[in-house]
């Protein structure tokens, strides 16, 4: 069965990515890797200490780092990421469940053909609804959990087409608990984060499709 999904494609400037060297893209992504790997250490102990250091490095790498998404016009007068205070209500250990597993969906983009996602299954959260869990079907894997909660598009609240969760073919993974039947992933909220597409039209983003969309308010990560 396929789901309509969304995908954010270049509406701006190509420009603006095509300067960004391939040096530059494989230094972003190995300090990003590197910045998860310290905040799940970190999370360990005190994964308020973790969220401190994850908002202090992103602002550091946005602002000054060649591959960020931000124009050289928006770093001119960049002073930090819009990102709420840690909450530990919004981090959790959920299991994956196999609702809904061995859907296909099917991106069509501007930039990189058809992209396939297969659904992995489910995290069902407590008092908050359920969030399907994808895999991208193709070079790199990797598990992808997009969504989109009650304060996207609202007066300061979060972008309107939706923030990542989990992405790891880009590093963002907090890790799972237990092994076999008992593993539970880390979900925290606190760590949630807006795609490129939020700050710069030329990226190419995926967005959070019908499964990936919660009707309740998750007030915590980076904002908008």
């Amino acid at each position: 069965m396929a789901e309509q999904h969304l995908y954010r494609t270049h509406v701006g400037d190509p420009d603006d990515v095509a300067e960004i060297s391939a040096l530059d893209v494989a230094d972003w992504r190995l300090r990003t890797f590197a910045l998860y790997a310290t905040v799940r250490k970190i999370a360990d102990d005190n994964p308020a200490e973790a969220h401190s250091y994850w908002r202090q490095e992103r602002d550091r790498m946005f602002g000054t780092h060649p591959a960020s998404a931000l124009t050289a016009p928006a770093k001119s007068g960049f002073d930090g990421l819009k990102t709420a205070d840690y909450d530990p209500i919004y981090r959790f250990y959920v299991p994956l469940t196999k609702e809904g597993a061995g859907r296909e969906m099917t991106v069509e983009t501007g930039t990189d053909g058809a992209v396939q996602f297969v659904r992995l299954g489910t995290f069902d959260l407590p008092e908050m609804g359920q969030l399907a869990v994808w895999k991208l079907n193709g070079y790199g894997g990797g598990i992808f959990v997009p969504f989109r909660d009650a304060t996207a598009g609202q007066p300061g609240g979060t972008y309107g087409a939706g923030r990542y969760l989990v992405d790891t073919i880009k590093g963002a993974f907090h890790g799972v608990r237990g092994s076999g039947p008992q593993t539970e992933y880390v979900l925290d909220f606190n760590f949630a984060y807006n795609p490129s597409c939020a700050y710069n039209e030329a990226w190419a983003c995926p967005l959070a499709g019908p499964s990936n969309r919660l009707a309740v308010e998750i007030p915590v990560g980076e904002l908008y």
